[in-house]
């Protein structure tokens, strides 16, 4: 995921937006959301959509990241098969690194 554009890497702990439903997502740090907010959102499409390109343990994907107004952060959601892949638990710290 060289030469994708401006790195982040965090942390962040996933969780379900339901039980029923099963959309995991993670939340952005706060201060990384602000920064990208600042400098980047031109970038956004409707809904505070931003396309990305996102990285959890040797996994990579194109993927969104959403603004949630709610949560004060962006929402970076993450599919089944990674989380599968690279054994993901809900609640569980995990390292992540966007692009944009």
């Amino acid at each position: 995921m060289e030469n994708k554009g401006i790195k982040y890497e965090f942390t962040a702990k996933p969780w379900l937006s339901s039980p029923s439903c099963g959309w995991c997502f993670v939340c952005l740090p706060k201060e990384t959301a602000k920064e990208i907010r600042e400098n980047l959102k031109f970038l956004e499409e409707g809904w505070g959509r931003m396309k990305i390109a996102a990285k959890v343990g040797n996994s990579e994907w194109e993927t969104a990241i959403w603004f949630d107004t709610k949560h004060g952060t962006y929402l970076l959601p993450l599919k089944a098969v990674i989380r599968k892949k690279e054994k993901i638990e809900i609640d569980k710290e995990v390292k992540i690194s966007i692009w944009i």
